[in-house]
């Protein structure tokens, strides 16, 4: 590549990279939301227990990796191999962050917790979409298929938002 197409993949070279704990992220943040049940929590504890989660479920990961890549390759456990176990997994904490803040602009009484709830749901699907689009644009370079790939992983998102719903 080279010229005006270089710089644009260059620009979305971070999404790019992050996109697998970005989708993780958001799947596990609509999994957490379709657990609150049909009376949810106050949004103070929604949010803990949200960012808490998921600060967990990404320990847990970042924790797999760097011991599942010292057993795979017999190299020694060191700060270095954390780091890189730990920068690959903190786009999964990062998409909590803004239905983490939701939740405590609820809790102040800035928004409705309906809203925060709402708008977090709207915050993952759209994540996904983003990435079902750019996904779609990267395999094939058209417009079509990224349309269908926003669709496809926006749709995967939107329907546990729906089943939340359903559920309670």
């Amino acid at each position: 590549m080279s010229g005006r197409g270089a710089d644009a993949a260059r620009g979305w070279g971070r999404l790019d990279k992050a996109a697998f704990g970005i989708i993780y992220g958001a799947i596990m943040v609509l999994a957490i939301l379709l657990a609150q049940g049909s009376h949810p929590a106050p949004p103070q504890e929604t949010a803990v227990v949200l960012f808490g989660s998921v600060l967990a479920i990404t320990l847990a990961k970042a924790f797999a990796e760097f011991l599942g890549h010292a057993l795979e390759t017999t190299e020694r456990l060191t700060r270095q191999g954390w780091r890189a176990a730990w920068a690959h997994s903190t786009p999964t904490l990062a998409v909590a962050n803004v239905p983490t803040a939701l939740f405590l602009a609820a809790w102040a009484g800035w928004i409705g917790p309906q809203t925060a709830l709402v708008a977090s749901q709207l915050h993952c699907v759209a994540l996904l979409a983003v990435l079902g689009a750019r996904a779609g644009w990267v395999l094939d370079h058209r417009v079509v298929p990224a349309l269908l790939g926003a669709l496809f992983v926006g749709g995967i998102g939107g329907l546990l938002s729906i089943v939340k719903y359903l559920i309670h």
